[in-house]
């Protein structure tokens, strides 16, 4: 049996593993984050341990859970990319200062560690696929705030690869890609940029607003349904033959790639097809193009194209993605609109 320590388990990604764990594995669960809402399903079972917190004050809890746990998951970190911009030091302090001191006390006690790294880090990266040990890491100019992410999580990277190569860590990355589903991010936060891409278009169609489309919405991105994402996630952890040990893994879905206009015309049409409730809201939406200064602010820049290889997971792994984006779409629909009947 594994005891694992999740930081961050009433996150997206930390809700959906925290739940697929319990359901699957005899693994041990100790949880912390600030919140539990998404968690609510996991609390009252036996092998799941829960304590509302905030890593960063609460340090004597994370060093004894450290110390009590076979693998620590710090999933903690600021990943809405309006904030990048609005608040980068906000970015630097959590996604890398924090999670900095939780590397040092696994290596230091010589805990695995499995960390969330960024499809971000490849920046504007110039390969049609992004692979994890030659595609170069190419972000922007000092001013063009928004890298800060990027940079912070690269770095974090770049540490937790020095302490596996000199101080013998044991690690996994993940880059996720574009990962979506239920409980992605609050579709009731009006605040634009408030949330991510797909959770903030729904909220769109469901206020009877427009959809801002950033730059024309051409920007391409693969979509990557939360199920999948947390197979490979899975398959990480469980690390059978020691197949991920200090490895770097893309974890994203080659074959959906869309545009972010696309993807706001899907769900509009979805929405209409098969929602009759909404039907009318999403036939009245508009698609607007605004400039992405006017929507982010002087320090955003955007990437046209983020496609992950996935070779490597596949290969030393044996994962493959298995949701089309149609079926993903409709099964968070189905969670976001069933919540709203109960809202």
């Amino acid at each position: 049996m594994i005891t694992i320590l999740i930081l961050g388990a009433n996150g997206f990604i930390g809700s959906h593993l925290s739940e697929t764990i319990l359901a699957k594995k005899d693994w041990e669960i100790y949880a912390m984050d600030l919140s539990q809402d998404k968690i609510s399903a996991c609390l009252s079972h036996p092998r799941f341990h829960f304590t509302e917190g905030d890593m960063t004050k609460q340090k004597e809890w994370i060093r004894e859970h450290i110390q009590k746990c076979d693998v620590v998951l710090p999933l903690v970190a600021v990943a809405t990319p309006a904030l990048y911009v609005q608040d980068p030091l906000r970015v630097f302090e959590l996604d890398f200062e924090a999670n900095l001191d939780i590397v040092r006390q696994c290596a230091e006690m010589k805990k695995r560690i499995v960390f969330p790294s960024t499809s971000e880090v490849y920046g504007m990266c110039p390969d049609k696929e992004f692979d994890e040990d030659s595609s170069h890491l190419v972000t922007g100019p000092i001013s063009k705030e928004r890298w800060i992410y990027s940079t912070s999580k690269q770095l974090m990277d770049r540490v937790i690869y020095a302490y596996g190569n000199h101080k013998g860590l044991d690690f996994s990355l993940f880059r996720p890609f574009n990962w979506y589903g239920p409980r992605l991010d609050n579709v009731f936060n009006p605040k634009p940029g408030g949330s991510r891409v797909l959770t903030q278009f729904i909220g769109n169609i469901l206020r009877g607003e427009d959809i801002n489309l950033v730059n024309g919405g051409a920007q391409q991105r693969c979509m990557t349904y939360i199920d999948d994402g947390i197979d490979a996630l899975m398959r990480i952890i469980e690390n059978k033959n020691d197949a991920a040990r200090n490895k770097i893994f893309n974890i994203g879905n080659p074959t959906e790639n869309i545009s972010i206009r696309q993807l706001a015309e899907m769900l509009v049409s979805t929405i209409g097809e098969h929602y009759p409730k909404y039907a009318d809201k999403a036939k009245a939406v508009n698609l607007v193009d605004i400039d992405a200064k006017a929507y982010y602010g002087a320090g955003y820049q955007d990437v046209s194209l983020r496609v992950p290889s996935i070779r490597h997971i596949r290969e030393q792994l044996q994962w493959e993605p298995t949701t089309d984006i149609r079926d993903g779409l409709k099964k968070t629909l189905d969670f976001y609109l069933g919540s709203i009947l109960k809202h």
